[in-house]
């Protein structure tokens, strides 16, 4: 795909990844559909975008909403009058072992309401999304892209069961659409970002920080420009499809 005047949507789009994505999708060329449940981050991102003259529309969802994400991508649509790609980005964590005691000898257990938060968010937004952002595709003829950002705990991760049986099923809708979405000539692929420095490391301790680095074989963390730079990858190489790509510096966890 030429990404050039090509209408993208990034979940997820306020800050970190989806906003470096946004940036680089953008100085391609193409006109972003951004959401997010922060506004005023959202608006900040759209004031940056607009001094580089990328135009950009700002839309407030909680993609685990049905019915938000039905009425955004179709506001999305009025707007735009169609959708060429979609990037799954938008994530949370809620991290906690399943059970583990406590230094008082008392067990403290994952929660439902931490599990079902993050299958919410991580799984069942992607997959509402990309439900109507595949739906306006077929219906318009367009030969669009998805991309789903996974993760490297989808190999299974301590203190994630959430977060990992949530991004293996990212993995697992991936080649699926990819399967029943390629008669539509529609693509999807995935990433799998291991450790970057984003918002959200930025809160680790740098002692914990200098043992994770140790661990990567490149001896650092990504840059999320590394990850904005597959998703361009995925987008523009029209034979890739039903596959994930893992961005992680050689770590295996």
């Amino acid at each position: 795909m030429n990404i050039e005047n090509k209408v993208i949507v990034i979940t997820g789009a306020a800050q970190g990844l989806g906003a470096q994505i946004a940036h680089r999708l953008g100085a391609l060329g193409a006109k972003l559909a951004l959401i997010d449940l922060n506004l005023e981050k959202l608006l900040t991102l759209k004031a940056e975008l607009k001094k580089k003259s990328i135009e950009s529309e700002c839309f407030v969802a909680d993609i685990s909403s049905e019915e938000q994400v039905s009425d955004t991508f179709q506001s999305i649509f009025e707007r735009f009058n169609r959708i060429d790609g979609l990037v799954n980005n938008a994530g949370i964590i809620r991290d906690q072992f399943l059970n583990k005691s406590n230094k008082n000898g008392m067990i403290e257990s994952l929660t439902l309401s931490k599990w079902q938060s993050v299958i919410d968010v991580n799984l069942t937004g992607v997959f509402l999304c990309a439900r109507e952002a595949s739906k306006i595709m077929i219906e318009q003829k367009i030969h669009g892209v998805i991309v789903n950002i996974s993760s490297i705990s989808k190999a299974g991760n301590i203190g994630q069961s959430n977060y990992s049986a949530a991004k293996s099923g990212v993995v697992a809708l991936t080649v699926t659409w990819a399967k029943e979405l390629a008669r539509a000539g529609i693509r999807v692929g995935a990433i799998a970002p291991g450790f970057i420095q984003t918002e959200m490391t930025k809160s680790i301790k740098p002692e914990l920080i200098k043992q994770i680095e140790s661990s990567i074989p490149l001896r650092r963390m990504g840059q999320p420009d590394e990850i904005a730079h597959t998703v361009q990858f995925i987008f523009e190489n029209d034979y890739f499809s039903g596959r994930t790509i893992e961005v992680d510096g050689g770590l295996r966890i």
